[in-house]
């Protein structure tokens, strides 16, 4: 009989290779932890990206209408920033205190190891204040610290569930013909060791659509139910509220890699993995969205690759992510998800 000895660095290199391979959610990229907080209320809540250890961050930011903190850290401009956490949430300004909160979390466990630097967190927001009928009920501290606390290794939850809890989309013809959106995530593996992935937060105004086929999975509908599809809409010149909507749409996101990257590479990465909301989403970017996504570094792997190659494969992560969200959105609110349309 053979016997194959397996060294223990070898063996934990099969082990991760195999928990990757089980998990193609951001979580995949070592040291990324995502929590959820769900409000039962009403559809919201928030969501924490946490990276042990720091990660250095950028940050591209496209949409009209953002909200977000601690965001200037993050510039190009300045030096290379290392951040503790990301929060996405729900409840409009109002869920920028998540971000406290998750910042708490950190702060008593810097404390117990005896830490003087204060947690970094920035954070971004989406509208979805009026979705339940409850506009009171948003995430504030006490949900950041929540997700946190219970913030995982595991694969990410998706679809209507934290920060994409009261999310929708489609909504060229007006809320009453929306559909929900939600929270996806997916990543790349590379045979080297490079690992990429997203997490994004779907609340457009445009439809979703499937960059592999074309196919719309979700947005503006008919008076008949059917899809009206954004594109063919605004080729038709048909009436819609692009000219008059409120700034409440937002699709927010977090993109991660193993890889080593400075400040400014980890901004054009963000910048890069932006293409991604174009590919699944139409229209993007307009007056009445407020677009940003975030990319944070770990470090942990050690070989080469350049923030073009990097910013590519979270692109790719980003669209994947996108669709999903819609994909594992349930309705809420009484707004309909793709799951509940006649196939």
């Amino acid at each position: 009989m053979k016997v194959v000895l397996i060294v223990p660095s070898l063996a934990i290199a099969i082990a991760a290779a195999q928990a990757a391979a089980l998990n193609d959610t951001i979580t995949a990229v070592p040291g990324i932890r995502v929590g959820h907080y769900t409000l039962t209320e009403r559809p919201t809540g928030c969501t924490v990206i946490l990276a042990e250890g720091g990660a250095i961050a950028g940050m591209a930011q496209r949409g009209a209408a953002p909200g977000t903190r601690e965001t200037d850290r993050l510039s190009a401009a300045n030096a290379d920033a290392r951040v503790n956490a990301i929060v996405l949430s729900g409840g409009s300004a109002y869920g920028l205190d998540s971000a406290a909160g998750a910042a708490r979390w950190l702060d008593e466990r810097a404390t117990a190891r005896r830490s003087p630097a204060p947690p970094i967190v920035p954070a971004a927001v989406l509208i979805d204040l009026w979705v339940g009928g409850k506009p009171h009920v948003r995430p504030g501290a006490d949900c950041g610290y929540r997700a946190a606390a219970i913030a995982s290794k595991g694969p990410v939850a998706q679809g209507s569930v934290g920060a994409g809890a009261g999310a929708t989309l489609g909504k060229l013809l007006g809320r009453d013909r929306a559909m929900k959106g939600g929270i996806g995530s997916a990543s790349v593996t590379l045979g080297n060791g490079l690992r990429v992935g997203a997490i994004v937060a779907v609340n457009a105004l445009g439809d979703v659509i499937d960059p592999d086929t074309g196919a719309l999975v979700a947005g503006a509908r008919a008076e008949d139910g059917s899809f009206a599809d954004a594109r063919r809409l605004l080729r038709t010149g048909a009436r819609t509220v692009l000219s008059s909507l409120p700034a409440d749409n937002t699709t927010i996101a977090v993109v991660a890699t193993n890889a080593r990257l400075t400040n400014a590479a980890a901004s054009r990465v963000a910048q890069i993995a932006d293409a991604g909301l174009a590919r699944a989403i139409a229209p993007i970017h307009t007056i009445a969205d407020g677009d940003t996504v975030f990319a944070l570094a770990t470090g942990g792997w050690r070989g080469d690759a350049d923030a073009s190659t990097i910013g590519a494969l979270a692109a790719d992560a980003v669209a994947a992510a996108i669709v999903r969200a819609a994909r594992h959105a349930t309705s809420a609110g009484g707004v309909p998800a793709a799951r509940d349309l006649p196939r």
